[in-house]
């Protein structure tokens, strides 16, 4: 058989040459440290929508129209906060500061916008430029700005751009917003805005762009899991050479994992945080199992390369079933829309392979090495035995599952059975979303005082920019909109009459002015301006033969007026070869990205027009609904491909194709649990944990093969009952020290400064959990019931009497 072949002769060459294998390995490490210093990081939500078609459609957008969307050009929040903003020392501040940053070349500034502006142009309606704006301010009386003001609270937009405590009475508020556009290739832009606006005096702060906590969440979480993790090794080998081999292994595989990311230049998003992680779990259970299965041929007096030998002939065929479910498993979000999902996938699976080379081959040659060398140099040997031995006291603990199994094994199945039923209907309440807030840390405030006590470079840093949109979130009005793109010749005669009627008895969550939708387009603004210009009302009035107020004739000198004239805002929703347009519609911000998202496409489907819905609404579930379909699809796929492959490797290996459905079992259950204790603590699925069922199949699936493996291969020589307690003895203590190194390892994701990664090393650490609980404790059943279906003819020993193994030692009762 090829595996016979494969593991005698991986077998016989660790025994040979274990130390030019252990050095051609320590010289592709070498290799591939060579790719991390290409390796670069990526944060934010935009790498996870970047594929979407609303997405795209925003950027059409960006492209299109200058005003605020500039595909050169990004734009800095400004926060004001003072005793009033809108008095005039205030006001004369914020246009201060955006003079400088205008007349800053190197920030290439485009635009700026503030209430301060807003009331300054009430004052002088002439004033357009921030220098005229200024004067305006300066020769006005108290009176003056007060009247100004409240003239400009009638202006749309306004009452948005100061906090919820503006009073009209008083003309005054504590908090405003501005912003300012310039160009978005600008080196250390936020810095250069941030001292600008200092020199003014005041209380006037950048916002700045969401922060980027990859670099903060590994400094403090991985070597917070290696410490934790080393601490669990010396309990689990119990020697110092064993637990230097684990941990230099450990290394290895990160190691080679990473310098992967550089060679296929792959950036490091969000979600391969939890890579390393789960490289280290599945390495720690691989090298314990590897560790502890020789030195149970070592107890039983075999020579060094004997032990190994046999060592790899069953672990390699363990670690090949392990890789291939494991590899599927992530290989199977492959499919998904979002790019860092695929990604993890990829890097996932080569990481498990890395893994099965460096422990199944590295480890154990390294392992014969050394302990030739302790036979001719005095190196200490502090601990031979392996864990879980019988008679120890984890040894004993372990058997509980197996005396269920032989005392009420279909009991205990039905009971499983009504239960996992159960907690799969509880199940089917979890939900699915898209946030921002799945990639923002906490407020400084918010985090535990110890985390803050540590030194740097583990102690997170301070982000002021959630603190300051957390405050705008809690005192600025709350709007949301949605984007409509929508491409036509705009100069053709109906153009502006369509885009006008799109708006007509608009659904339930876009808001109303009357009955038509609350709405900014090229027709608000040619509406806007023929009130405020006599001149361009008479040439409106010519071209609109029906008298509506919105021109069907001459549409290109409507046009070329409009852009002649200043600060009109028309290349905002006008694109310079008229050939797309923008129009805005306010919609509820109580409203459900849902209801939003399934409004806007109502209000595109019903027009004749080419029209794209965007927006943060829409992108965000159109996002949420493609991590449902990623959820389900990498479920579908894993669990069909790892149960095929493992009914053909057992039908290859034992001829007992059966039993790759008993190792499926355990596997089912702990996805249920999993995806119930979601919904029980209110975790959605979303862009970060969208992996979670395939991870938890792949995790799962490693605990299980061990002791269906071991199980397969005593049962060979041993009844049912020998073979049942060799195997959960034989694997359970190296399931135990896996199980507390992996929940240790990936539970420290949980202080990661991104909260959805905290969740999901919640999830992973239950997924393991609930894992070896049901391989431990379920499975002995499931095997007992394998053997009275497979192995016995009499229906009636299904229910009575004890399976057997035809074997010699073993003959069939009768």
């Amino acid at each position: 058989m090829v595996f016979e072949w494969f593991t005698d002769e991986v077998g016989d060459a660790i025994a040979s040459y274990p130390g030019r294998i252990s050095l051609a390995f320590l010289l592709l490490t070498a290799v591939f440290l060579a790719g991390l210093g290409n390796v670069e990081t990526e944060g934010g939500s935009n790498q996870f929508v970047e594929d979407l078609d609303s997405f795209e459609a925003f950027e059409d957008i960006q492209r299109e129209f200058s005003t605020g969307f500039g595909g050169g050009s990004t734009s800095t929040q400004l926060l004001q906060r003072e005793q009033n903003v809108l008095s005039r020392t205030s006001m004369l501040r914020m246009l201060r500061a955006q003079q400088r940053l205008e007349d800053h070349g190197g920030l290439r500034v485009t635009s700026v916008s503030s209430p301060a502006r807003t009331v300054a142009q009430q004052l002088d309606p002439e004033a357009s430029t921030v220098e005229a704006q200024i004067d305006a301010v300066e020769r006005a009386t108290a009176t003056e700005i007060d009247r100004a003001v409240r003239r400009a609270a009638e202006t749309p937009g306004f009452t948005s751009q100061v906090s919820d405590n503006f009073d009209t009475e008083t003309a005054a508020a504590r908090a405003a917003q501005a912003s300012v556009t310039h160009g978005r290739d600008v080196d250390d832009r936020e810095e250069r805005v941030e001292q600008i606006v200092g020199s003014v005096g005041g209380d006037i702060d950048i916002v700045g762009s969401a922060p980027n906590t990859i670099g903060s969440s590994l400094a403090l979480v991985l070597p917070a899991a290696f410490l934790l993790i080393v601490g669990f090794l010396v309990v689990a080998y119990r020697d110092l050479v064993d637990l230097v081999l684990g941990v230099i292994a450990i290394l290895m595989t990160l190691l080679w994992t990473f310098g992967f990311l550089g060679l296929a230049d792959i950036a490091f998003n969000p979600l391969l945080v939890a890579v390393p992680p789960l490289l280290i779990a599945v390495g720690i259970d691989f090298g314990i199992h590897a560790v502890n299965r020789y030195r149970e041929e070592r107890e039983r007096g075999q020579p060094v390369g004997t032990a190994m030998d046999v060592t790899t002939a069953q672990l390699l065929v363990a670690f090949f079933i392990v890789m291939g479910t494991t590899v599927i498993g992530f290989l199977s979000n492959l499919p998904s829309a979002l790019a860092p999902i695929r990604d993890f996938g990829l890097v996932a699976a080569i990481g498990i392979c890395f893994t099965f080379l460096i422990f199944g081959i590295f480890l154990p040659a390294a392992k014969v090495k050394t302990d030739r060398l302790r036979a001719k140099y005095p190196i200490p040997t502090m601990s031979e035995r392996p864990l879980g031995s019988e008679g120890s006291l984890l040894g004993r603990a372990l058997g509980g599952g197996v005396v269920i199994a032989q005392r009420a094994p279909a009991l205990f199945m039905l009971v499983i059975l009504v239960a996992s039923g159960a907690a799969g209907v509880y199940a089917t309440g979890v939900g699915t979303g898209f946030s921002q807030d799945d990639f923002l840390p906490p407020e400084y405030e918010e985090i535990p005082d110890w985390q803050k006590d540590l030194p740097a470079p583990f102690s997170p840093p301070e982000y002021s920019t959630i603190s300051k949109s957390n405050y705008i979130e809690d005192n600025f009005p709350q709007s949301s909109s949605v984007l409509l793109f929508v491409e036509s010749r705009m100069h053709r005669d109906a153009a502006l009459d369509q885009v006008y009627r799109m708006g007509n008895d608009p659904p339930p969550t876009v808001l109303r002015e009357g009955r038509h939708a609350e709405s900014q387009s090229v027709v608000t603004i040619v509406q806007s301006y023929a009130d405020r210009n006599p001149q361009f009302a008479d040439l409106v009035a010519r071209n609109d033969p029906d008298g509506d107020g919105i021109p069907e004739q001459n549409l290109r000198e409507v046009y070329d007026s409009l852009e002649s004239a200043p600060a009109t805002g028309v290349s905002g929703v006008l694109s310079e070869d008229r050939r797309s347009t923008l129009v805005t519609y306010s919609v509820d911000p109580d409203a459900t990205n849902r209801e939003v998202a399934a409004d806007a496409e109502t209000i595109a489907a019903e027009t004749s027009l080419d029209a794209a819905p965007t927006g943060n609404a829409i992108i965000f579930e159109e996002a949420s609904e493609l991590i449902l379909s990623t959820v389900i699809t990498s479920l579908i796929i894993t669990l069909v491909g790892a149960s095929a492959f493992l009914i053909v490797v057992y039908h290859v290996l034992e001829g007992r194709a059966s039993l790759g459905v008993a190792n499926v079992v355990p596997i089912a259950l702990t996805v249920t649990f999993v995806v119930a204790s979601m919904r029980y603590l209110g975790i959605d699925f979303n862009a970060i944990n969208g992996v979670i069922l395939s991870l938890t199949i792949g995790l799962g699936i490693d605990y299980s093969v061990h002791v269906v493996h071991r199980f397969a291969d005593e049962f060979e020589r041993a009844d049912l009952d020998t073979a049942l307690d060799r195997a959960i003895r034989g694997t359970g203590g190296a399931l135990t020290g896996s199980m507390l190194t992996t929940v240790a390892g990936m539970g420290m994701l949980v202080f990661a400064l991104n909260p959805a990664i905290g969740a999901f090393g919640v999830l992973t650490a239950l997924s393991v959990v609930y894992a070896y609980i049901a391989s431990i404790v379920v499975l002995p059943s499931t095997l007992v019931l394998w053997d009275r279906i497979v192995n016995q003819s009499r229906a009636a020993k299904l229910l009575y009497g004890r399976g057997s193994n035809p074997t010699p030692e073993s003959p069939v009762e009768e």
